[in-house]
């Protein structure tokens, strides 16, 4: 990791969030402390229900905390902004359209006429095509770029949900579960993918995973939640292995088999014996 990356970019202060239910509230988080720095890559981890997607969500500003504050480069977060691209697991694209118009869609509501009504400047529509294409070539994907989402493999359709998030310029790039529901290989070539991208970009990411060995292999920091309900943050392990990084080279590597035991320690260790003691 970049020592350099130190400022606070994403603040969260003494966050907590709870749901209304017919049984009464639901607390999902709580007492949640947590800074990320500028082009730093974290990736969330913890068992089902543990709120992952919950804190993305607040990070995305899809959903308002109950209490706390969640800032990202010296703005509180009060509601969704292009400064802030979101890529789920469902790459919810628009079947009927080709991956470039998927793709075309995202620029034009950042860059092109509606951008004016924020006082931003805007794009022209040869601009606007040169973006989109630009974030279908980062992806790979400039072959496939007439094709609609029929037409290409799950891997192909994430792709291009990420070269939708990446089209918009946004500060912070933040995934749930992005290779979730991918085959082992086809998910192990677009974590490779996802290296080098962030490599290019100097993109600052939050990533939800439950793979211990993507948390590694891709984090600068390890942010590990303690089970639900009223989850919080258990432990953040910062993981210190030298960029670029290669799969193969790690396997065997001492200090990324001692940072992924670390994580099955507290993940399949420490939360079973919390979980056997309330039981």
């Amino acid at each position: 990791m970049n020592d350099s990356r130190n400022a606070k970019f994403i603040e969260i202060q003494n966050v907590e969030q709870s749901f209304k239910t017919k049984k009464g509230p639901y607390l999902a988080l709580r007492d949640i402390n947590l800074t990320v720095a500028k082009g730093e890559f974290v990736a969330l981890i913890g068992h089902s229900g543990c709120g992952k997607s919950t804190l993305l969500n607040l990070i995305a500003g899809l959903t308002t905390p109950t209490q706390g504050t969640l800032i990202c480069a010296n703005r509180e977060i009060t509601g969704p902004g292009p400064d802030r691209g979101v890529v789920f697991q469902n790459h919810s694209l628009l079947p009927w359209l080709t991956c470039f118009e998927n793709v075309y869609l995202a620029v034009e509501r950042v860059f092109g006429a509606d951008a004016k009504s924020t006082g931003a400047p805007s794009d022209n529509k040869a601009q606007l095509r040169a973006r989109t294409d630009a974030a279908l070539a980062l992806v790979g994907l400039t072959e496939a770029a007439q094709k609609r989402p029929g037409e290409i493999s799950g891997g192909m359709k994430q792709r291009v949900g990420i070269a939708r998030a990446l089209s918009m310029e946004p500060k912070v790039l933040l995934m749930d579960e992005p290779f979730g529901a991918l085959d082992a290989l086809t998910r192990a070539k677009l974590q490779d993918e996802l290296l080098e991208i962030v490599a290019r970009t100097q993109s600052t990411v939050v990533m939800v995973t439950h793979d211990v060995d993507e948390a590694v292999l891709l984090s600068d920091k390890i942010v590990m939640l303690t089970n639900g309900p009223a989850a919080t943050i258990g432990e953040v392990l910062h993981v210190d292995l030298p960029r670029p990084r290669q799969r193969v080279a790690l396997a065997d590597n001492p200090q990324y088999q001692h940072y992924r035991k670390a994580v099955i320690d507290f993940l399949y260790t420490r939360q079973s014996h919390v979980e056997s003691r309330a039981a």
